[in-house]
This record gives C-alpha cells, structure tokens and sequence, in this order.
C-alpha cells in the first residue's frame, strides 16, 4: 500500500483515480471515535439473483485518511423481495479502515439494471459512535462484540441502503446515513469505471428468477 501525505479535499478523494490501492493522510478535521478495535470492515450485499459488481470504492474516516479500494470482495446476498433481516458478511480481507467512516464514495455495475451507478455515503456521528461501541457477545457473554462490520445493500434500481451488523439480532438500518446515488450523464468520479458488457443477456439463473415478476423484482 503506497502512503502519500499531503492536503486532500472531499472533492479531490471523489473525483481522483489511482492504479493502486492507496491510504492517504489529509489535513480533514479528526473526529473524538477512539476506536477499541485495530480495524472495521465493509462488505456488500445484493438481492438473489440481481447481481451487481463494485468496481471502485474511495473511502474517507474519521482520522483524515482517504482510502483508495480497486481490489474490493463483491457482493454476496440471497434476499428475494425485500432485504433480510440478515445481510452480508463480517471481516474483509480486502474493505477495511482503521476508523469509522466519514464519507464512502463507489461505482458499481448493476447486472440487473444494466447501467453503472456511483453512490456517495455521507455518515453522521451517531453511526461513528455506535461503531466505537461494545456489548456481550451474543454467542459467549465472555468476549466483546465490537460494531465494526458495515453492510452496503445495492438493489435494482440503484437503491442502496447501509447497515450494522448487530451482535446476532438483525441488521442496524443506519438511517441517517445520506445517501446519493447517480447514473448516466450524472457520472463523476465513475465515468468510464465499469468491468461489465451490458450488450450480453442476462445469465440463465436470473432469467429463471426474474421470468414473470415486475421489476424492479422486489421493494429495497
């Protein structure tokens, strides 16, 4: 991971390119979120079925670093119809920060949909100190469960909601969490970005799943 230092606007983490995976330290002001934990994770998650792929991913936290993620672990989900009180993974091997989160900016290729979206996440404080926060785990009161695992739903349509995972109960719909989604000749930062060819048909488990419903196929 190459480190660069140097002053670093919102503007310029969204709209800049990188070839490689790239931590960034910015003179944006620090947050009070002492972490407990050395890392939290982001996964992604879609509806079963409706495929989507994350191209890129800019990522700016609390500590004033920018994150560039071009290797990002893709979506995984089964909900039908409407999202699971369950989505997502846990750990990443690749999305992960060392502080909660201020801002998410990524491209990503809606399968279903065919067309590239670019999503910006905007977090408040009430999500970056429930992140920083602790209880029993549910599965052994012995240990610490930390709030570090954060999903990001993408849906037909470009719908994109954002979770906590939590402790064994169901997933935490972080709703003031502002989130703005664009496509076509509202593209910015992913204009250009894409890894699909939306010329091709659909593969044959979607046309199985998606034979006789309206879409958008379900309420996100």
């Amino acid at each position: 991971m190459k480190i660069i230092t140097g002053l670093l606007s919102l503007s310029l983490l969204a709209g800049c390119s990188s070839h490689a995976q790239t931590q960034t330290q910015t003179q944006t002001q620090k947050g009070n979120f002492k972490a407990p934990w050395d890392e939290w994770y982001f996964t992604f998650s879609t509806p079963k079925a409706l495929p989507a792929q994350v191209t890129l991913v800019k990522l700016l936290d609390t500590d004033g670093y920018g994150y560039v993620f071009q290797t990002i672990d893709q979506p995984q989900g089964d909900s039908v119809g409407k999202w699971d009180s369950h989505n997502g993974l846990g750990s990443s091997p690749f999305n992960k920060a060392k502080a909660p989160p201020q801002m998410i900016k990524f491209c990503w290729d809606s399968i279903i949909d065919k067309k590239v979206y670019e999503t910006t996440l905007f977090f408040l404080p009430d999500t970056q100190n429930k992140m920083t926060s602790s209880e029993p785990d549910w599965y052994n009161a012995k240990e610490t469960y930390y709030f570090r695992y954060l999903v990001i739903g993408l849906a037909p349509e470009g719908k994109v909601r954002v979770w906590l995972k939590n402790n064994g109960n169901p997933d935490l719909l972080q709703s003031s969490t502002k989130i703005t989604t664009v496509s076509g000749k509202d593209l910015d930062m992913c204009k250009g970005v894409t890894k699909s060819d939306f010329t091709y048909d659909y593969d044959d488990d979607i046309k199985a799943f998606i034979k006789d419903k309206k879409y958008p196929y379900g309420s996100w």
